[in-house]
């Protein structure tokens, strides 16, 4: 089932690095609902760089090489699961996407709640251990409280 992204407008764009790029496109699309936008293929069939969309978002990934770029990366496991930053995705239906993690084996780290600032989320692990938050809120679009009707007095 595809995950309709809200419409929002990115103007930063999160950079990874995976072990298996292929393996990392092939999941974030099947499991998040990323659209594969361009990518780069290496002469053995690996990936050298790669753009996914999702709705007018995009995140761009590549192989964890020997490179300058790479060398200042760390990935989950070297750092005993640890991350210092976690992309977030806004989504129309934060359950969609949670049951789709679980059934491709992700690991839910945070599990699915209604959040006091307003939305739904989760938090997870993909398949080499990145966090991801997936929810509902949308920071250019909150969601307002409702105006309460005036009661007439009776007379």
């Amino acid at each position: 089932m595809p995950i309709r992204p809200k419409t929002t407008t990115a103007t930063v764009i999160p950079c990874m690095c995976y072990r298996d790029p292929n393996a990392a496109i092939q999941w974030l699309c099947k499991v998040f609902g990323f659209k594969k936008h361009y990518v780069v293929p290496d002469e053995t069939g690996g990936v050298v760089h790669a753009e996914l969309s999702f709705g007018n978002g995009m995140m761009m990934l590549g192989p964890l090489t020997k490179g300058d770029w790479s060398k200042l990366i760390r990935q989950p496991s070297d750092l005993g699961g640890a991350e210092t930053q976690c992309p977030c995705v806004v989504v129309e239906n934060a359950d969609v996407v949670y049951r789709n993690v679980k059934k491709a084996g992700g690991e839910i780290v945070i599990d699915i709640a209604d959040q006091h600032y307003g939305g739904r989320s989760f938090t997870c692990r993909d398949l080499e251990g990145h966090i991801w938050n997936i929810g509902t809120y949308d920071p250019f679009h909150p969601p307002r409280p409702a105006k309460r009707a005036k009661k007439k007095a009776a007379k």
